[in-house]
């Protein structure tokens, strides 16, 4: 039997004009997110420059959003319960767009640093929130369409993320990355109070776990840290990283041993008990990571060392979403007739097919041929993302869909920065390799060496300006080998991910939906809250 996701449906589903409102502004809101978490990537050095500091310290932009975001996903279940999801949901929008207009205006770095950690946490919500609204505006046949439409901003928006920010960068100025949330995020924030405002059961009065939120902003936040600026000090070659790591790890020894004891714990650890729910998580980071460790891999590769600019490695990526959008609501209509494991299994085998054929990628490799595995990511796209979310949500009952969505996400997002650091560690690591191999191997006699230099030599070059000229093409040569490496290791992973999908039961559990709302219950009446 097949995986089809539950549908959180306390009320009925939306219909008609009212349901496109409702998909089109929490699609926005999510697009506006993830888009803000890449945005701000490709613009570093132009902030950075404008605020009279250097590039490594303006990476603290990126930091600073990263770790405040990691620490608030998760506790989205407990946040959905003591204020309601709807509320919850437009106050993160509207405290979204405040802060990103104050990004807009610092006029230091140290301001700017202070407003972007503001940001991530009033983000943390918005993308486990979307999720379970968009999912409660749909009939349940039409559950895997509606999660189908989710996945194509979450998926596509990184993609963007770098091309407009570049373009915004070089055109306008670097303020209006941050500008251009304040329309989306209004508009979004005001059409989603009016679908959904009479589609809440409002707060309730739930305890607050000090000592787990407590561990979780201090494992969480050092963990976040220990990826961001592994890379750069040279990961355990480095005390500040040693340090980090070492909080971290006692932080989530000490985190699981609480809440897992923890009446009411402030992040629901037992959703890991569930069988689909442990093993679509799991995979569904594993795989998400290689996907966000290649989609960073890739246009650095073109830019860095085959004279691409911003635009065209943009364009490089560009049609993942040909297939992606026209073949994901189609793959999402058929989530509750196929086994969902089954269409994840073909999700990662294309994955594998694609990295296969960018490890034969080579310095000659011409933009046609370049596009061809992009292709075809697009199609892994459409079959990627809906069936791991299905398997994750099927057996859960509509109260857990905050939690679970919090929880999934934030392993994720998690998973996408911890693998994309290690991605540029080892990318770095094999092409000083590489770099050596080569060198050592035309150093000794080799003719056509010869006859460069020679050639070199009589257009009039100092002997400095060839050995220059030649360690570039070495270099080049290195790291482009080196992706080769990467992209080779990755279509082995993707393939062997397909044997942590099958670990997932096929069984589909469906919960009866409530047709109408439930009668605001009076706050802190604890008898009525312990029926909910």
């Amino acid at each position: 039997m097949s995986s089809a996701p539950p549908v959180p449906a306390s009320f009925e589903p939306l219909k008609g004009g009212e349901r496109v409102l409702g998909t089109l502004a929490l699609a926005s809101a999510t697009f506006m997110n993830v888009l803000d978490s890449s945005i701000a990537n490709v613009s570093i050095p132009a902030i950075a420059g404008d605020l009279g500091v250097s590039p490594s310290q303006g990476t603290w932009v990126i930091t600073s959003f990263t770790v405040a975001n990691a620490i608030s996903v998760p506790l989205t279940g407990w946040l959905t319960q003591r204020f309601g999801q709807v509320r919850l949901f437009v106050a993160s929008v509207l405290l979204f767009v405040l802060t990103s207009w104050l990004c807009g205006f610092a006029p230091n770095l140290e301001t700017l640093i202070v407003f972007r950690v503001i940001q991530g946490l009033v983000a943390g919500p918005m993308i486990p929130l979307s999720q379970t609204l968009l999912l409660a505006s749909y009939p349940r046949e039409l559950a895997g369409v509606a999660l189908s439409l989710w996945s194509m901003t979450t998926l596509i928006a990184p993609v963007v993320g770098p091309l407009l920010g570049g373009w915004i960068t070089e055109t306008i100025s670097w303020p209006w990355i941050f500008y251009i949330n304040v329309p989306v995020g209004l508009v979004a924030a005001m059409v989603t109070w009016s679908v959904y405002r009479k589609r809440d059961a409002g707060p309730r009065r739930v305890p607050l776990d000090v000592v787990g939120l407590a561990l979780v902003i201090i494992w969480v936040g050092a963990f976040q840290m220990t990826i961001d600026l592994g890379k750069d000090l040279d990961w355990f070659g480095s005390t500040l990283i040693i340090v980090l790591a070492t909080i971290s790890a006692v932080g989530f020894v000490l985190f699981l041993a609480w809440e897992l004891t923890e009446p009411s714990p402030i992040v629901n650890l037992r959703l890991f008990g569930r069988r689909n729910f442990l093993a679509g998580t799991v995979a569904l980071s594993l795989s998400y990571g290689l996907f966000f460790g290649n989609l960073v891999l890739l246009p650095l590769w073109l830019q860095q060392w085959m004279g691409y600019t911003a635009t065209w490695a943009g364009l490089a990526l560009a049609p993942v979403g040909v297939f992606a959008l026209t073949l994901s609501p189609l793959v999402g209509r058929k989530i509750g007739l196929i086994d969902s494991r089954l269409l994840a299994s073909i999700a990662f085998l294309l994955y594998g097919l694609v990295c296969w054929m960018r490890a034969d990628f080579t310095v000659q490799t011409p933009f046609e041929v370049i596009l061809v595995p992009t292709l075809i990511q697009g199609i892994a796209v459409a079959f990627f993302f809906v069936p791991l979310q299905a398997i994750i949500y099927n057996g859960l009952s509509p109260q857990e869909m905050p939690a679970a969505a919090g929880l999934s996400n934030f392993a994720r997002i998690s998973a996408g920065a911890f693998v994309t650091s290690i991605f540029g560690t080892v990318w770095e690591d094999r092409a000083k390799m590489h770099h050596a191999n080569i060198a050592e191997s035309i150093n000794s006699g080799n003719t056509a060496l010869a006859q460069s230099r020679a050639d070199l030599t009589a257009q009039g070059l100092s002997s400095d300006q060839i050995n220059a000229i030649i360690n570039q093409m070495i270099d080049t040569q290195a790291h482009t080998m080196a992706a080769d490496d990467l992209f080779y290791i990755s279509s082995v992973l993707y393939v062997s991910l397909i044997v942590i999908v099958w670990f997932a039961s096929p069984r589909t559990i469906v919960h009866r939906p409530q047709v109408s709302a439930a009668p605001r219950r009076p706050e802190g009446n604890d008898q009525a809250d312990a029926k909910v």
